[in-house]
């Protein structure tokens, strides 16, 4: 049976089984008698902050839970809840590689294993995530790694050595987390909203939900231009990109400190992207800066599921050091989809139908029109994202060129719904 493959990076967890995809980020709610996990809890996490905790895949352990949470006596269990049901949405694979963070500490990893062993699957393997992207990613030398946790930034330090990658030095950067980053991003958005219309979305705890809600979408459309709106609760404000360009300072400081970068990669994070003048910021310095995809951890580890997979009578261990992949790989699997029972872990699933607005659409035979003269063209057994107009967004990454795209990708072009690519089985 073909594992399935759980990515544990706390801002959103994937996990990738035959042609399912789950994306459910480590948001943990408790709602009357029950706990409620990823997208449900975060979008009540302003209306209900004090049901909610955001921690436990960063702390886990077995400390009594501070404050207390439900039933749950610490992090531990409401990690094992999350993985419970993770695998049930994923319908229940049998066996899961699970790739881990750089930051989770050795006792985390023996605990992670044991809550797993509490589970209703195997593991089958356990990789550094990081030294997974390295396989991918790392050119000759020195590559850094950038993480953007929940509640940190962690950098970890990939050394390139006779066609192996593997982990070095591992530098947390605490203060400097996606939370911490959204919280500022949001108080200078509603001082737009107070000085151009009077009202404060953050008076109230529905607006402030609402606000975080409408967030994402507007950095994506600050990606190609300086200004645009953004609607809360009937009011409507304007929002300059340079009025963000600094919110990201703090972590370009803490990188400078960290590490010197006049050579090397540095491999960041896709939501990084989306933060307004990081990139430029990043481009003042020499080494080349380079943006991991939504889904490079699960090409990555398809490529090399027999190197990492646990044989039978082998004892598991954590997998820090890979073979590189070749850079033609690399050129053209950055975007691999879910995974298949076809392939070691992962084969990229074909699209068959565009998700927008609540509304699927068959793709068209061959070629699909998208906006902004964009389209869908099908060449060489695959769908492939031809340009028009300015840039499209996929799955957070800026593209003016032609881009294979497979089930699973999401597409922006300017101001239009996102597209999500689906595969529909008959």
């Amino acid at each position: 049976m073909t594992p399935a493959l759980l990515d544990i990076h706390d801002p959103n967890l994937q996990l990738w089984h035959g042609d399912t995809r789950v994306q459910s980020p480590g948001y943990a709610l408790m709602d009357g008698d029950h706990y409620v996990f990823g997208e449900p809890a975060r979008a009540a996490a302003r209306i209900h902050p004090r049901g909610i905790n955001t921690r436990f895949w960063w702390q886990l352990g077995t400390e009594p839970l501070q404050p207390a949470l439900g039933p749950a006596r610490h992090t531990a269990d409401l990690a094992h809840a999350h993985l419970q049901q993770l695998h049930l949405e994923a319908n229940k694979p049998q066996s899961v590689i699970l790739t881990t963070s750089s930051s989770m500490q050795r006792a985390q990893l023996a605990l992670l294993l044991g809550i797993a062993q509490e589970c209703e699957f195997t593991v089958a393997a356990l990789v550094n995530r990081s030294v997974a992207l390295g396989a991918l990613h790392a050119t000759t030398g020195r590559t850094w790694h950038l993480e953007l946790q929940l509640h940190q930034a962690c950098l970890s330090e990939l050394i390139r050595t006779d066609g192996q990658v593997e982990l070095g030095k591992v530098v947390p950067l605490p203060g400097n987390g996606l939370l911490q980053m959204q919280e500022n991003l949001v108080k200078r958005c509603a001082k737009a909203f107070i000085e151009q219309t009077r009202f404060d979305p953050l008076r109230k705890a529905v607006s402030e939900q609402h606000l975080y809600d409408a967030l994402p979408q507007a950095l994506r459309r600050l990606q190609t231009r300086q200004e645009t709106n953004l609607d809360v609760d009937g009011y409507q404000a304007r929002i300059l990109k340079a009025d963000l360009a600094t919110v990201g300072d703090k972590l370009i400081n803490s990188l400078d400190q960290a590490i010197s970068r006049e050579a090397g990669t540095l491999l960041i994070d896709p939501v990084l992207t989306l933060l307004p003048g990081f990139t430029q910021a990043l481009d003042k310095h020499n080494g080349e800066i380079r943006s991991a995809a939504a889904q490079d951890v699960c090409t990555a580890l398809g490529q090399h599921g027999s190197v990492v997979i646990q044989r039978d009578g082998e004892h598991l261990h954590h997998v820090v050091s890979l073979p590189c992949l070749a850079p033609k790989a690399r050129v053209t699997q950055t975007s691999a989809a879910p995974v298949t029972p076809t392939s070691p872990v992962n084969n990229p699933a074909k699209p068959t139908h565009l998700l927008r607005g609540g509304q699927a659409w068959p793709l068209a035979t061959h070629h699909t029109a998208l906006p902004a003269g964009w389209c869908l063209q099908e060449a060489n057994g695959h769908w492939q994202l031809n340009p028009g107009t300015g840039v499209a967004i996929v799955n957070a990454t800026t593209h003016s060129s032609a881009t294979p795209v497979f089930a699973g990708d999401t597409i922006s072009i300017g101001e239009q719904p996102v597209i999500t690519l689906i595969r529909v089985e008959t």
